[in-house]
């Protein structure tokens, strides 16, 4: 077996099992300590693992920052059932804040009610909304994310302050038992004014965002009253999201677990 095949087959055991033993490369590829080792420091070093005693686990911390483009290509059929989902939840003159996520922009793809009055800080949401029945559009301003295609900053937290809204659609970067995180610290105080403001706090979730921490807490589970994703998460997740009150609804079925 080559390197390369050694170090796919390490890295899906770690995606399972959490973490490696040298003695458990050796039996699961046959090899030697002194290749299991050089294994390891090959993944450390491409920044996949880190190094323990004896041993490996993955990052706790997630790095991976891709831009809106690279975004739109992950996980687009579950984001579409979380989207189209999420849009059912819609009524009529609802007032809504919807923000960049990739998977938020499919709500605005299946929007069909009527006389919404819609805040947004993604461009290009704005302007996929400008074409809604009636929709009225509330473009936050301040300074544009490029890579992102979103708006953040000072100006765009002080126009949120002005508003109140039904609900608030949150995509995620990640989803850990602490609550919302993202790598971008600056994006994370304008969705706090957004939570503040709206009367239901729900975010769309696809399965790979949950256990998934970024650099910066967002804030906790107990701001959100309702997660839309499209595969059940585990029973730990689901004693935690019922301890602290968040509704969770799965896309695939609409199974509901309060």
């Amino acid at each position: 077996m080559f390197q390369e095949e050694r170090l796919v087959a390490i890295l899906q055991h770690l995606q399972v099992n959490k973490r490696i033993e040298v003695d458990e490369i050796c039996e699961l590829l046959s090899v030697s300590r002194d290749t299991a080792r050089r294994d390891i420091i090959k993944l450390e070093e491409r920044g996949c693992i880190v190094r323990t005693r004896g041993g490996a686990i993955l990052p706790t911390i997630s790095k991976e920052m891709p831009n809106y483009e690279q975004r739109l290509q992950k996980e687009t059929t579950s984001k579409q059932a979380i989207g189209r989902l999420a849009a059912s939840l819609l009524h009529d003159e609802d007032y809504l804040y919807v923000d960049s996520s990739t998977t938020v922009r499919y709500v605005g793809e299946y929007m069909t009610t009527k006389r919404n009055v819609v805040v947004t800080n993604s461009i290009d949401m704005a302007g996929m909304l400008a074409s809604k029945d009636e929709a009225r559009i509330h473009l936050l301003g301040g300074l544009l994310y490029n890579g992102q295609r979103m708006v953040y900053g000072a100006r765009a937290i002080e126009m949120m302050s002005d508003y109140h809204l039904d609900k608030a659609f949150l995509g995620t970067c990640g989803l850990s038992m602490g609550g919302l995180t993202t790598d971008f610290e600056e994006e994370s105080y304008l969705i706090r004014q957004v939570i503040r403001k709206a009367d239901q706090v729900i975010v769309l979730a696809d399965h790979s965002k949950f256990g998934k921490t970024m650099f910066h807490r967002v804030t906790g589970l107990e701001d959100i009253d309702l997660i839309i994703t499209n595969r059940e998460p585990d029973e730990e997740w689901k004693r935690q999201l019922h301890e602290v009150g968040v509704e969770l609804v799965v896309a695939d079925g609409g199974e509901r677990h309060d």
